[in-house]
């Protein structure tokens, strides 16, 4: 009876699979979309996902005793639904994707590549990101416009969950999507197709374009706004895995998963806190189990990818909406950090504009170009010199009281 995982374990994981899966499903759907891919091979992309962070949660928190939790890049869906089509269609992203877990293994073998990445200024990477999820976080107001009931239900049903649960409020919000395209494409439901995904191979295609336009961005904003934070969260909790094994596993899962269309997987950061904090049990040293159990029901969801991008295709623009819902947060913090540091607000202030615009200039989306223009900004902006620090003068040196 000992050996069985505790049962607040086991609805932590539960928890933090059904949170992770249900915010930001939507995020990845019109991210593999905008890339080129067919409703088979989204569904095929969502399932290889659903399956590699799964297992590879298992398999981490098994062999470290801590509760590994991985998710998927939600940050790198955004960017991909921010970027272009690129020339040569899915099986160019496909290639990106691939060099893109490469680089996340070598991060993760090569400690001073690691290093280097940690050099990356936070204000530049948090406007890199603010830029990208800016367009997102605007498809509720064009939902409310353009579908009024529908899109309020589903904003609202988010307002007023958020004031009970901030966990649940996206969940609550796709729930209700769901039931509204139900309610309002019944005629359709018959066409869905299958419900069970099968998977789709891609052959990817590499470019130079897409390497640097796609794949570099991609590993960057995985690394600073998922693996990092995963980490400090673990750390938070009193855990302390190594962090280049972790990344080094993570990037293999992703690597498996490119081929069917799953463009990343990573340390998981909010739903980390789920699994690694107090609501999975006072033994510390059984929290392993949450990331476990947050695993199998993964790999479970995955199953569901073909019915659940059915529904999606649907209705794309309710999907839309609560995707942008779903990273508000993520732009709040980012858009706050980027700003942070006073003599790095221009030089984040253009990374956020040019990433935002989403222009792409020879064949290369805009967050490439966001970085490189915040970056040069910042070598030619002289930093401002430090006040020397005020001395306080010595007792015999002060004047006296007396006179």
């Amino acid at each position: 009876m000992h050996r069985l995982p505790p049962l607040p374990t086991v609805t932590a994981g539960l928890l933090a699979a059904f949170v992770g899966f249900t915010s930001s499903f939507s995020v990845i759907l019109q991210g593999l979309g905008a890339m080129g891919a067919t409703r088979d091979q989204a569904a095929s992309g969502l399932m290889a996902l659903s399956v590699a962070m799964g297992l590879c949660g298992i398999a981490l928190s098994r062999k470290t005793r801590m509760p590994i939790s991985i998710a998927w890049s939600t940050p790198g869906a955004a960017l991909l639904a921010t970027s272009a089509l690129p020339e040569g269609g899915f099986a160019v992203a496909v290639g990106a994707f691939v060099v893109s877990g490469l680089l996340v293994i070598l991060a993760g073998v090569i400690r001073p590549l690691g290093r280097l990445i940690a050099l990356l200024p936070a204000s530049l990477a948090n406007a890199m990101l603010a830029g990208i999820l800016f367009s997102l976080c605007l498809a509720p107001v064009r939902a409310v416009a353009a579908t009024p009931l529908a899109g309020l239900a589903v904003a609202g049903t988010w307002l007023l969950v958020s004031r009970l649960n901030r966990l649940l409020a996206v969940p609550a919000a796709a729930l209700v999507a769901i039931g509204v395209i139900v309610l309002t494409h019944s005629d359709g439901l018959s066409t869905l197709g299958p419900a069970l995904p099968y998977p789709v191979g891609v052959m990817p295609v590499f470019t130079l374009a897409s390497l640097v336009g796609i794949a570099l961005p991609l590993f960057l904003v995985t690394m600073a706004s998922q693996n990092i934070p995963g980490l400090a969260i673990l750390k938070v909790n009193g855990f302390a895995p190594s962090p280049g094994p972790l990344f080094a596993v993570t990037g293999l899962f992703s690597l498996a998963a490119a081929p069917f269309g799953g463009h990343a997987v990573n340390l998981a950061a909010i739903t980390a806190a789920i699994c690694a904090g107090e609501e999975a049990g006072p033994a510390r040293e059984r929290r392993y189990w949450a990331g476990v159990v947050s695993g199998l029901a993964y790999v479970g969801f995955g199953l569901a990818a073909g019915l659940v991008t059915a529904f999606a295709s649907l209705s794309p623009l309710l999907i839309q909406a609560v995707a942008g819902l779903a990273l508000i947060g993520a732009f709040s913090g980012a858009a706050h950090a980027a700003l942070a540091a006073p003599g790095e607000r221009e030089a984040a202030t253009l990374t956020f504009l040019v990433t935002a615009s989403g222009v792409a200039i020879l064949g290369i989306s805009a967050p490439f170009w966001g970085l490189l223009a915040g970056a040069g900004l910042m070598l030619v902006t002289p930093r401002p010199v430090a006040a020397p620090p005020v001395v306080a003068a010595r007792r015999e040196d002060a004047p006296s009281a007396r006179t």
